[in-house]
């Protein structure tokens, strides 16, 4: 099968700069461990620059002279030999700034991490909340694959720019200005010359880094495919079994690898062009400051030795910053997609939203109205057109017909999964656009075709509805829906997605979750399904007592377990084609005979 998965790609206009603004923005929510770090980094970054300067004083101040009396010395036989305090104190000096320049070290390092931990943490948290409030339109159109993307790999790229990047950028830019500070003071003609050969490594990282980025987008592009078609292929992999189709799905999957093994490898190989391409023009600096300096030094009133070594230094060091700039640069550019995504989710507006003023629903009766309801996924294609029916608070009803004609679309319009795009749906004759989603969602409850039960045990499954609910509360709605042989197991642990759990079990618990949240209006859309015949018989009993005295709406395509409901509604390309009780509808002989008699005859053979 051909991978149709194809990742979002941003197009925001304004380039960088509001990237990292936005994103510096969570670590500046920190005020006091922000301006730590900064600290830190700026500390480490003025010790560098001035080891240089220490080594000048102690070439001249002490080596040098030292040198002079030593080589007197030898001339008058030996007497007066030079002292060591020189040599002590400019060891000392060296000491208590290694000693500030490690405790520095030791505060960006610690703050680094914590600034990090703490924005991952703040961007995870913000993107799942967001994912709970979306509307399910916007999981209709969001593989799984991409957003996992978007909580891992997303999250760590930009996280590494505000923490690892932004010390380069800090450490960088207060190392060239306390660098070039210090040579323009002891020699501007020196410093010329290194200044000189910046245009060079900026052509060269640049080059370098547009091709980095290039590649590098490509890469996470195909990763986030990759992630995608892997989620897929590992639910569906009982499909690939049963048709044969494993080695086409192996061949996909690796017919991705090879591209991104390609992109990222290109990638590599230029990033790791790009350290010696560096090197390369420092060494040129570092080599015509040697020269030249050499030559000021041995001139009349030329420079001295230590201001000579102090150049060369700065000459081989200064690239050193410029390198973290430039990886900052590359590093934002790089991440930027990755943050797009990111903002792009928690700034993701859902399509169902309270309005300004309103209002809690009371305790629901449970009358619901359809008044000329149109409703669509695509625009083009119209699912629901004028649909107009009322259901009486209490009343129990089933919804009928052919797959895919708007009956499950129905159900997910009373949960306000999603709203009418023309016409009105009134609860308890208002528009309950009117009121909350939470007070209705409070007092509505579904079960599913495919029950999802998480991870933790089965009484924590069953009390997702109601936390307090009592174990007595939860034996006699067990026992209530035939589900008596769950109740040794309660307190048993169930795995991921209930692995230990067959479907029915995971159906069972549905049933008691929704049971013990006591809903006003029950929607139950293929509930048995899941279950065989012999399990459906045994709940059957169950959910007549579970709808009896509240609205529910019951979706079945085996037509025997809605023969009591109070009325049947036949749907057939989205408009009601029937109305009526099973006995009313048998004896009309229209689409539900025949549906109902066509089923009663394949049960029997």
């Amino acid at each position: 099968m051909k991978v149709q998965f194809q990742d979002q790609e941003f197009g925001r206009e304004g380039g960088l700069w509001p990237f990292l603004k936005q994103i510096f923005g969570y670590s500046y929510r920190y005020k006091k461990m922000f301006w730590a770090f900064v600290l830190g980094v700026a500390v480490v970054a003025l010790c560098d620059a001035v080891f240089p300067l220490i080594w000048l004083n102690f070439l001249d101040e002490v080596i040098t002279p030292m040198v002079g009396e030593y080589k007197a010395s030898l001339e008058n036989d030996g007497a007066n030999i030079p002292g060591m305090d020189g040599l002590y104190q400019f060891g000392f000096i060296y000491l208590i700034w290694t000693v500030i320049q490690i405790a520095s070290l030791g505060i960006f390092i610690y703050y680094t991490g914590k600034l990090r931990e703490t924005v991952v943490y703040d961007l995870r948290k913000e993107m799942f909340e967001r994912l709970q409030t979306l509307s399910f339109s916007f999981y209709d159109r969001s593989a799984i694959g991409w957003l996992i993307s978007r909580i891992t790999s997303d999250t760590d790229r930009v996280a590494e720019v505000i923490s690892w990047g932004f010390l380069s950028l800090v450490w960088g830019v207060v190392m060239i200005f306390a660098c070039f500070a210090a040579m323009f003071f002891y020699h501007w003609q020196l410093t010329l010359v290194v200044l000189v050969t910046l245009p060079l490594l900026v052509i060269v990282s640049y080059k370098l880094r547009v091709l980095v980025i290039t590649f590098s987008r490509k890469a996470r592009k195909i990763n986030s495919e990759m992630t995608a078609v892997f989620n897929e292929h590992v639910h569906g992999v009982d499909v690939n079994k049963v048709t044969a189709q494993e080695d086409n799905a192996a061949k996909g999957f690796s017919m991705m690898s090879e591209n991104m093994r390609s992109a990222s490898f290109k990638a590599s190989y230029y990033s790791a062009m790009y350290f010696p391409a560096v090197v390369m023009v420092g060494s040129l600096a570092a080599a015509a400051v040697v020269y030249l300096g050499g030559h000021l030094t041995l001139a009349e009133n030329g420079i001295t030795v230590g201001i000579l070594a102090a150049f060369f230094g700065y000459a081989t060091w200064i690239f050193e910053p410029i390198m973290d700039i430039t990886r900052f640069y590359a590093m934002a550019q790089s991440s930027m997609s990755a943050g797009e995504r990111i903002f792009s989710l928690i700034e993701e507006q859902s399509d169902i939203n309270d309005d300004v003023d309103a209002s809690d629903y009371d305790d629901i009766r449970g009358e619901i109205q359809f008044k000329h309801l149109d409703f669509h996924y695509v625009a083009e294609k119209p699912i629901l057109q004028d649909l107009n029916f009322a259901i009486q608070a209490g009343e129990s009803i089933a919804l009928v017909g052919p797959t895919g004609e708007g009956k499950t679309t129905i159900a997910s319009l009373i949960s306000r999964f999603y709203e009418p795009t023309g016409g009105r749906l009134l609860i308890d004759g208002v528009d309950y656009r009117s009121r909350t989603l939470s007070s209705l969602r409070r007092q509505l409850g579904i079960i599913l075709q495919t029950p999802h039960v998480f991870s933790g045990t089965i009484i924590e499954n069953i009390r997702y509805g109601n936390q307090e609910a009592s174990e007595a509360q939860i034996a006699n709605v067990l026992n209530s829906i035939g589900a008596s042989d769950l109740l040794p197991r309660l307190q048993e642990n169930i795995g991921e997605e209930g692995g230990t759990l067959s479907i029915g079990e995971k159906q069972m618990i549905s049933f008691a979750r929704v049971i013990l949240k006591d809903p006003k209006i029950l929607i139950m859309d293929e509930a048995t399904a899941s279950v065989d015949t012999l399990a459906e018989a045994r709940i059957q009993k169950g959910i007549d007592a579970l709808i009896r005295g509240r609205t529910s709406i019951i979706i079945a395509h085996r037509l025997s377990t809605i023969k009591n409901c109070d009325r049947i509604f036949v749907i057939n390309k989205g408009k009601i084609k029937e109305t009526g009780s099973h006995q009313e509808l048998i004896e009309q002989k229209g689409f539900y005979y025949n549906l109902y008699t066509r089923q009663a005859r394949e049960a029997v053979a």
